[in-house]
């Protein structure tokens, strides 16, 4: 079937367009191919590292998970020497944030056991100073070495410390405020610590133990605390 005149010009025009994009897209590749090329193989390489890189660090999770509760298992069993102090400062180096933190709130918790508050304090100021660590591990670290240093502290640091978790948004709201309430005692701020104790002892999120010390606490201030809740 005969074209008419305008279609063969059209027909044309395109296999002119459809020639001269391929020769352009083949001109490219002659000069930048080899760099199309690279590129690929390097993505693909990178990809390949990367997918190793993530199995090996399950792998090495696992591993620790492994150790850590192989360690649980010496400690229920009584077997608390320096093989497992070793031990546990193994872990804490070579694990994540998470197996690090732990296994540091560890050795602080067994060197407390045997009254030795200078490896302790030093387990908990690294775990407070490692970014790499859970924020809540590193809050649990906050309050124990609180909790140590207490005597040894000016009231104003210990609020100071503690003010972002001694609020009623925080999981250690109940520990926090307690410890906050009696540096506040010590400065003579017995009105502001009476307030604490009494928003302590009200909150039925609070561990029982802690709503009821905080009501004792206050019962000798300003302020009354509220019954705690049972």
């Amino acid at each position: 079937m005969a074209l008419a005149p305008g279609e063969t010009s059209e027909t044309f025009i395109r296999e002119v367009d459809e020639n001269l994009r391929r020769d352009q897209a083949e001109a490219v590749f002659k000069r930048y191919g080899k760099w199309f090329i690279a590129a690929a193989v390097l993505l693909l390489v990178a990809v390949a590292v990367w997918l190793f890189w993530k199995n090996q660090q399950a792998e090495q999770a696992a591993a620790n998970s492994e150790q850590f509760s192989a360690i649980l298992t010496d400690v229920g069993q009584g077997r608390t020497g320096n093989d497992i102090a070793q031990r546990l400062d193994t872990l804490a180096a070579e694990g994540n944030g998470s197996m690090t933190g732990a296994a540091r709130l560890t050795r602080a918790a067994l060197a407390l056991q045997k009254s030795d508050r200078a490896t302790a304090t030093a387990q908990y100021r690294q775990i407070i100073e490692d970014k790499s660590v859970p924020q809540t591990v590193r809050d649990t670290a906050t309050i124990r070495l609180t909790q140590l240093e207490f005597d040894t502290l000016q009231p104003q640091q210990v609020i100071e410390r503690l003010a972002p978790l001694a609020t009623k948004e925080s999981a250690w709201y109940g520990s926090a405020g307690e410890l906050t309430a009696l540096a506040m005692i010590k400065a003579n701020r017995t009105r502001e610590a009476a307030s604490l104790l009494n928003g302590v002892a009200a909150d039925t999120q609070v561990p029982a133990s802690i709503r009821a010390r905080a009501e004792q606490l206050a019962s000798g201030l300003a302020i009354p605390a509220a019954p705690a809740a049972r």
